[in-house]
């Protein structure tokens, strides 16, 4: 009984794959035919499921690239805004020095603490 249906199975693998078809009634290759377009519609059927899922997986990405590009081009702007501002406060500090001329800058040199610059030169000399 197992042989039996192992034949069949068998003869049926082989008549799908076009082999041994010359036996067979106009009947049992218009059913053969049928099975055939149901299973190509099933193939499509589950493709087209694929791609429209790989689509939306990829929609999603990009509007996730969206948002992150917006907030880098948010970040980026705010950054030009804080060094614009701070350009604008060094000249208008500049700006008032020079507006007034009667303004005396008095600058005057430090010496260098005594401690620090012998310990300075002690490391200097250790190399080991």
């Amino acid at each position: 009984m197992l042989s039996a249906k192992y034949h069949l199975i068998f003869d049926n693998y082989r008549r799908m794959m076009g082999e041994e078809l010359s036996g067979l009634a106009i009947k049992d290759l218009q059913g053969m035919e049928s099975q055939l377009e149901m299973s190509l519609r099933s193939i499509r059927m589950k493709k087209g499921n694929l791609i429209h899922h790989e689509n939306v997986e990829l929609y999603e990405k990009v509007n996730q690239i969206r948002k992150e590009n917006a907030e880098l081009h948010k970040k980026v702007y705010e950054i030009r805004e804080a060094d614009a501002a701070n350009r604008n406060t060094f000249l208008t500090n500049a700006l008032t020095i020079r507006e007034n001329p009667h303004t005396t800058i008095h600058l005057q040199l430090s010496q260098p603490d005594q401690h620090e610059a012998t310990e300075a030169s002690l490391q200097s000399t250790n190399l080991g």
